[in-house]
């Protein structure tokens, strides 16, 4: 097999669907671990390389909460390293390769703070960042390290400079530097700044849902900072999907879900990823490093209906490595 193709790996954003008729507020903590471990198998037996482990909680209070903790603080903002602690990864078996995403600094600022400027607070939480990290990796449960940074490029209540928003990025990845570590973004405008981050050193753009994204990113830039792309090549944006389909068809497929499965996963089959995944590997080639769904499913109708498309999604990158051969 090309030793370029083998190293590009197969790993999923994060966030999955609850089981029908579950609420998390009613769930304990051992069944809420206990749904963790379920889920995290399930990705693994669709065929998830690196999986990460299942998003159920909100991506801003799994964090905020502990860090606006003032008993497990250490100064405003600032998580006592002891405390920083992802409860998922209590799960995650021993050996097994996994996907660490933590919520970025910037993201977890706009949160509480919207449209102000406060530097050192950004800082702050890109040192709690960095300790929720250096936490996973002291447990020996993180081969892929990832922040996540939907509003990069996006929301217009960022005020902090390029130089400030790379600043915080730089400090929150420091517990990555000699590993892979991706970037989590929705739109390409900041991928090429955050490629400048030492401590990432891969930069994901979601090309299944936009594959114009790719036509932003300059693989010679790539090189020059070192870094790698991770290419989405399935669409996860299901509410756009269904309503292309109803439109095409004229029916509202939402009221026939055994319908609307069959239509998604027939729309978004290995063959249509496979095609995504030949573009992206033709234009990059070897700074292709990771690839997988573009986005979270946490919005799927069924956990069913999930793991199917990861399967096809497993499928594709199974064919492209086969023909590399």
């Amino acid at each position: 097999m090309s030793r370029q193709i083998e190293g590009i790996f197969f790993d999923d954003i994060g966030s999955f669907p609850l089981p029908r008729g579950i609420r998390l507020k009613s769930l304990s903590r051992d069944q809420y671990l206990d749904l963790v471990r379920d889920v995290l198998a399930q990705k693994s037996r669709a065929g998830v390389q690196v999986p990460t482990y299942p998003q159920f909680r909100d991506m801003i209070r799994m964090f905020m909460d502990d860090i606006e903790n003032p008993a497990l603080a250490e100064s405003p903002y600032l998580i006592k390293r002891e405390h920083a602690r992802i409860m998922e990864l209590q799960v995650v078996p021993p050996g097994q390769d996994v996907r660490v995403c933590v919520t970025g600094p910037v993201e977890l600022y706009i949160s509480a703070f919207g449209a102000t400027h406060y530097p050192d607070i950004l800082n702050n939480l890109a040192k709690s960042v960095a300790r929720f990290l250096s936490g996973a990796l002291e447990e020996g449960k993180m081969s892929v390290a990832s922040l996540d940074e939907p509003s990069l490029g996006l929301n217009s209540n960022i005020v902090f400079s390029e130089d400030e928003i790379l600043e915080a990025l730089e400090i929150a990845s420091t517990p990555c530097r000699g590993m892979d570590c991706e970037v989590h973004l929705h739109s390409p405008l900041y991928a090429e700044a955050c490629a400048r981050v030492s401590g990432i050193s891969i930069v994901g753009i979601e090309s299944a849902a936009h594959p114009d994204y790719l036509q932003l990113i300059d693989k010679k830039f790539l090189e020059e900072t070192d870094t790698y792309l991770r290419a989405g090549i399935a669409r996860t944006d299901i509410l756009s999907l269904s309503a292309r389909l109803n439109e095409q068809l004229g029916i509202n497929l939402w009221d026939d879900m055994a319908r609307l499965e069959r239509e998604i996963l027939e729309l978004e089959s290995p063959q249509v990823m496979r095609k995504r995944l030949d573009r992206a590997y033709a234009q990059f080639g070897d700074r292709l490093r990771a690839t997988g769904p573009d986005c979270g499913l946490g919005s799927w109708p069924s956990q069913d209906l999930a793991g199917r498309m990861l399967a096809n999604c497993a499928a594709a990158v199974r064919s492209f490595r086969l023909d590399g051969a």
